[in-house]
């Protein structure tokens, strides 16, 4: 049987205009914005005026420990949420947007797959509304008037060599990881050394999605820290005059986007930092106004719930006054028995071995999220069909044993119909189990504190170590007044520990932080541990290679 692609599937559907989107959404005409038949800003505005009425439910997808097998967050995001609209809920769903670097690179986009998919899925994955384009020209033009003052006389005396500020681009590029600019003369600039990451790590991007609004944009951007005086003072985008500018090319992108499922689900799509390396989640405006027009809202964090969950939780839910109703963990057998060490290759026949190697990795997330965060949980697994029913028991059995159910979802192959059941006991808990939400640290403990925390709670390891450049980088941020801040774990996805090789639930491991920045404007200290870049590159066969369009204007390749 020939299956369909996901841009296959994305363009054979028949998309409503978008203003019949926002009614079902509830979004009065006044506040949408239409960028042509099938996408629409809405204003802000909305936010405010509803502010005195009650929200929605909030329920958080995250994962796994992602491998090669695939998991399907952002499918079992969109699958539930048509699921409860199937089942008479009234449901929203918030995402992240995709960055172009893994559209082209290995990863692909992040509009879900199969029969659980916003649409359009070829604009989304690609400009969309251009929110990344005016994030990445606001990164920009702080750097270009950073070199313009050293340029100008540099009368606050930034020490060229304490420059902490790069450009960036939203394309996996590792030939501009370390450059050297300023060269040609004089009248050319000051050389550096200097380096671009990618738009996804930007602190734009995060300060962009923790925002609560405008007011709180202008003033995030303009704490935001470019660098060091040479009596190590820091200078902000605010002593370079920058702060209004800025905040004048963001101003539009701040207004949250609407698009739609397949199956007419009002979707807001808005920001996207990745989760490896910045907090991994949606922006605070389209999640705020998700909850206010949905009795449910749908909403995914990046990677597996280490990363992702851990950075909603502890800094999203913490700055925003979120708390969620309850959470979805997803899995897939395939995964599980890679993480118990079977290579891709062996994955399609029943090793109820490996599976028992490998389960431990979904039940330390299942445990985190029960016994750490103390939320109502599911675990939901993507069944294959290579998935055999005693390798679905026994995940069941050991689920249950730790007092979390676990659900069949199909939402792949058969959208919202096959994400019900999931949706059903989505409500079960959000109604019958009350959370008694908590975070992993508290803001009072030290840096190093809250990351030794976060090692033993979350990753299961014996404690975190710091490089002594490390230890100088928290004793300088302390000083400054920064110690009291969240941290915010730049790790590999692929592992609880910083070493993408240990997979599964290793214990009595270190984790190495070698370097420590704060985003000022962010309002969080970011913590590089392993071999953590800030611009990923390009695979040997990036899916680029993969891409076309023909003579109609139509895309293929996208995935």
């Amino acid at each position: 049987m020939a299956y369909l692609s996901d841009i296959e599937i994305a363009q054979r559907c028949e998309m409503k205009p978008i203003g019949e989107i926002a009614r079902r959404a509830g979004i009065d005409e006044k506040y949408v914005e239409p960028y042509g038949r099938y996408k629409a800003k809405i204003d802000p505005a909305l936010i405010r005026d509803r502010a005195g009425q009650k929200g929605g439910k909030l329920v958080l997808v995250t994962a796994m420990t992602p491998t090669p097998a695939g998991e399907g967050k952002t499918t079992t995001t969109i699958g539930l949420a048509d699921g409860l609209s199937r089942i008479g809920k009234r449901v929203t769903v918030a995402l992240r947007e995709p960055s172009l670097g893994p559209v082209f690179g290995v990863k692909g986009g992040a509009a879900g797959g199969g029969y659980a998919q916003v649409v359009p899925m070829e604009d989304i994955n690609l400009h969309f509304t251009g929110d990344f384009h005016a994030i990445g020209a606001a990164n920009n033009l702080l750097a270009a008037m950073l070199d313009n003052h050293i340029q100008q006389g540099n009368q606050l005396g930034i020490d060229v060599k304490k420059i902490t500020w790069k450009r960036c681009v939203d394309m996996n590029d590792r030939q501009l990881r370390f450059v050297v600019d300023g060269l040609g003369g004089r009248a050319n600039g000051t050389p550096r050394e200097d380096g671009f990451d990618i738009t996804v790590a930007s602190e734009i991007m995060a300060v962009f999605c923790l925002a609560s609004d405008l007011k709180d944009l202008r003033q995030r951007l303009g704490r935001i820290i470019v660098g060091y005086t040479f009596d190590d003072r820091p200078v902000t985008a605010d002593d370079l005059k920058a702060t209004g500018a800025m905040t004048a090319l963001l101003k539009d992108a701040l207004k949250p986007n609407l698009v739609q499922t397949l199956e007419g689900t009002p979707a807001f799509v808005h920001g996207g930092p990745f989760a490896n390396i910045a907090h991994g989640c949606n922006s605070v405006m389209a999640t705020r106004m998700a909850m206010a027009m949905g009795e449910y809202t749908v909403t995914e964090a990046g990677f597996g719930a280490d990363l992702g969950a851990e950075k909603f939780l502890d800094i999203k839910c913490r700055m925003a006054g979120l708390k969620p109703d309850a959470v979805v963990v997803v899995g897939t057998v395939r995964a599980l028995k890679m993480h118990g060490g079977l290579d891709k290759k062996s994955l399609g026949k029943e090793n109820l071995e490996a599976l028992e190697q490998g389960i431990p990795n979904l039940l330390r997330h299942v445990r985190n999220i029960r016994e750490v965060y103390r939320l109502p949980c599911v675990v939901a697994i993507n069944r294959f069909p290579t998935d055999t029913d005693a390798e679905i028991d026994m995940i069941i059995r050991r689920c249950r044993e730790l007092g979390v159910n676990t659900v069949l979802s199909t939402v792949w192959a058969e959208g919202g119909k096959g994400g019900e059941a999931l949706a059903r006991e989505v409500v079960r808990l959000c109604e019958e189990e009350k959370g008694d939400f908590t975070f992993s640290y508290g803001l009072e403990m030290g840096i190093e504190e809250k990351l030794d925390a976060v090692v033993r709670k979350i990753y299961g390891g014996k404690g975190v170590q710091l490089t002594p450049a490390a230890k100088k980088q928290a004793e300088r941020l302390t000083a400054l007044g920064f110690g009291g801040m969240p941290v915010c774990v730049a790790k590999t996805q692929y592992s609880f520990s910083d070493d993408p090789g240990l997979l599964g639930a290793p214990e009595g491991f270190t984790v190495t932080v070698r370097n420590l920045k704060v985003s000022a404007g962010a309002g969080f200290i970011v913590a590089l541990t392993g071999e953590i870049m800030t611009m990923p590159g390009l695979p040997k066969s990036p899916a680029a290679e993969r891409i076309d369009v023909d003579e109609h204007g139509v895309i293929s390749g996208l995935f």
